[in-house]
């Protein structure tokens, strides 16, 4: 049981040291930086660049309006709640915890701006990747967690049935 609690206390601190993080760095750039302004770090690598996202990832569901992303991300965040509650291993409990503060990171913008502040801007072998921020990062660094998780269990399950 008291592993359970540090997983459980792990877990709201990593919810909350990333959502804090992501709001502040969003904070920063729309404090001191105008929308669609870029500041070249690295040239040709990586830029500064202030976007008002009002899509999903990478823009997509674009103009679908505050209602559905509302609606969307709660459910969602449920869901990730639920999955957090019931699951058993420490790995999977972060990586939803990873993709919950994500969530919540954007749905803090989407509710109160009604747009999504994006600023990472990275070119890779030229081309230009979808601008996004740390509430992206945490999402996709949640995922790959969970598949690296699942991969995992599934091979000591599949080592347990050959034992």
């Amino acid at each position: 049981m008291k592993h359970r609690t540090q997983i459980y206390i792990g877990s709201m601190v990593l919810v909350a040291l990333m959502t804090g993080l992501d709001q502040w760095t969003k904070w920063a750039v729309s404090t001191h930086m105008r929308p669609g302004q870029s500041i070249v770090i690295i040239p040709k690598l990586f830029e500064l660049t202030y976007l008002q996202n009002t899509g999903a990832g990478f823009s997509i569901f674009e103009g679908y309006g505050k209602p559905f992303f509302a609606v969307l991300t709660v459910i969602a965040m449920a869901v990730m709640l639920w999955a957090y509650i019931k699951a058993k291993r420490p790995g999977l409990q972060m990586s939803l915890a990873l993709i919950f503060a994500g969530a919540l990171g954007n749905f803090i913008d989407r509710m109160a701006l009604g747009y999504v502040v994006d600023f990472f801007h990275f070119y890779i072998f030229g081309w230009s990747f979808p601008v996004f921020n740390i509430a992206d990062i945490c999402i996709t660094l949640g995922f790959v967690f969970l598949v690296i998780d699942m991969l995992r269990e599934e091979h000591e399950q599949r080592k347990a049935l050959e034992a």
